[in-house]
């Protein structure tokens, strides 16, 4: 049987990609399994299948209304009010990092990012063109990237800020290469090839799984509440019982 494979769409503008990229690189259970990470436009793929982003879902004051006695001869109009707002769906997203990161022990403080959310086009460009020259390295400066945003509060949205850290996983000249690929035209466009191809396999949102299994059975994931159904269905060993790690037992 052939070793399991495993494509990973990620945007660094997400905390849910953040996770899933931590715990495959850095999991055992994900260890035989050939890893394959690939930015994506998170923006792209909601605007292609019509999706709000979760941060911008607010939720709307519940109208009530008031009881009231009759007058014999002239009711009042029943007065609607509003009830007090209810926590939006920004406020669960970010409960549901925090709590998954504890979890799984991925460094990411309360706070979130300077500029949150910020746009990650021509990061995600940087790292579309690190594919091409040396595709062995993304997930090395993809995780660099995450803990910079998310662990350190650093703004990683522009050349100026992300590049240094390029230049630190990569060193000076692979660095220098990348940014020197970054605006072409043949990045721009593997960027939007790798969109429409996670959007082409069922993409709505990020991080998106394509697993295939020894037999070469290919499933798709979404979300990385999901990531105990990615292992299972690659036949991948996952801790279970003491010492299982709590993560693991609260996704199973």
């Amino acid at each position: 049987m052939a070793a399991p494979t495993l494509t990973l769409y990620v945007d660094v503008v997400s905390p849910f990609s953040y996770l899933a990229v931590h715990v495959v690189r850095n999991s055992p259970v994900f260890a035989p399994c050939a890893v394959t990470y690939v930015p994506a436009l998170l923006g792209g793929i909601f605007k292609h299948c019509g999706n709000t982003a979760p941060i911008t879902v607010k939720s709307l004051p519940l109208l009530c209304v008031h009881s009231f006695t009759p007058l014999p001869l002239c009711p009042p109009a029943p007065q609607p009010r509003r009830s007090p707002p209810l926590p939006d769906k920004s406020t669960w997203i970010n409960l549901e990092r925090l709590r998954w990161a504890r979890l799984f022990g991925v460094p990411m403080t309360e706070q979130v990012p300077p500029g949150w959310p910020q746009s990650s086009v021509a990061i995600l460009r940087a790292l579309a063109a690190l594919s091409v020259l040396a595709p062995e390295k993304v997930s090395d400066v993809l995780a660099a990237l995450y803990h910079a945003s998310f662990a350190a509060q650093q703004r990683v949205s522009t050349a100026e800020e992300f590049l240094p850290i390029f230049k630190e996983v990569l060193g000076t000249e692979m660095a220098e290469a990348v940014a020197a690929q970054c605006t072409s035209e043949e990045t721009k466009k593997l960027l939007m090839t790798n969109t429409e191809k996670a959007i082409e396999t069922g993409a709505f949102g990020l991080p998106w799984f394509v697993a295939t299994d020894g037999a070469g059975k290919t499933e798709c994931f979404w979300g990385f509440d999901h990531l105990a159904q990615v292992a299972a269905h690659l036949g991948l060993e996952r801790p279970v019982g003491r010492g299982g790690g709590e993560g693991w037992k609260a996704v199973l």
